[in-house]
């Protein structure tokens, strides 16, 4: 499946080289902590997922990360066929393309007939070492699970970014999981508090022992390529500016 979407002076392509049926997709853009991509990073390569979509926007400065030699996409789709797990990973900054990325999840839930949606978001704590985790949920069985697990919904708050724009979109059953976290830094103990609980409303079996290892792991990845694409915007930017100088 390829899907060329036009908004205004915005192209974005979506191309799936499968369409599991009614699985849960998870969504995790760079946010406050990069909660929602170090949590997505870990679950792909825990569950052992394979990459089967891929994403792009082409009116957006063209970015392709290499790690360790190969290719990670700015947004890509993988799949778990053993949980029927659909993640949408990024890694690019999302500001000003909200509603495309949004456009992105609600595509692939289109294409899938999507059971549910999880949006993974950092929020941030005015208390130094809060590690609590909270949910919004349009689904009363979801919202009972969750509870039962000991987590709390968010009664007061604004959401605002990709999450925003996925909540005011679609119309398949929608969870959010907000975990606190204390900087904009990226968080990895905040990212394992989600995957903890993710473990238990889906039963993946994740093994909590080396959890915090792997997601500082991973968090050390996830900075070190966001780092070098803001770079490579930047000096994209210089360049424009002095050419139209």
């Amino acid at each position: 499946m390829t899907k060329k979407e036009s908004r205004g002076d915005r192209y974005m392509q979506l191309h799936l080289t499968k369409t599991p049926k009614s699985p849960t997709v998870i969504e995790g853009f760079p946010g406050f902590g990069l909660v929602g991509t170090i949590t997505t990073e870990f679950l792909i390569d825990h569950l052992k997922c394979e990459q089967i979509g891929r994403c792009w926007f082409e009116n957006a400065l063209p970015t392709i990360a290499i790690h360790q030699g190969e290719i990670i996409d700015p947004i890509s789709v993988y799949y778990n066929k053993k949980f029927n797990i659909v993640i949408v990973h990024s890694i690019t900054n999302a500001q000003s393309i909200e509603w495309q990325a949004a456009e992105v999840v609600q595509e692939i839930c289109k294409a899938t007939e999507a059971s549910e949606v999880i949006c993974i978001e950092g929020v941030g704590s005015p208390q130094a070492e809060g590690d609590r985790v909270f949910y919004y949920t349009s689904n009363g069985n979801s919202a009972k699970k969750l509870t039962s697990n000991g987590v709390a919904p968010l009664g007061e708050g604004i959401i605002v970014g990709v999450t925003s724009a996925v909540l005011m979109k679609t119309i398949k059953p929608t969870s959010c999981i907000f975990a606190e976290t204390h900087s904009n830094l990226p968080d990895s103990k905040a990212a394992a508090n989600v995957i903890k609980l993710l473990d238990n409303y889906l039963g993946l079996d994740v093994d909590p022992a080396p959890l915090i290892k792997k997601a500082q792991e991973f968090e050390s990845k996830l900075k070190n390529i966001m780092d070098q694409a803001s770079q490579a915007q930047k000096q994209h930017e210089n360049k424009d500016l002095r050419y139209m100088g």
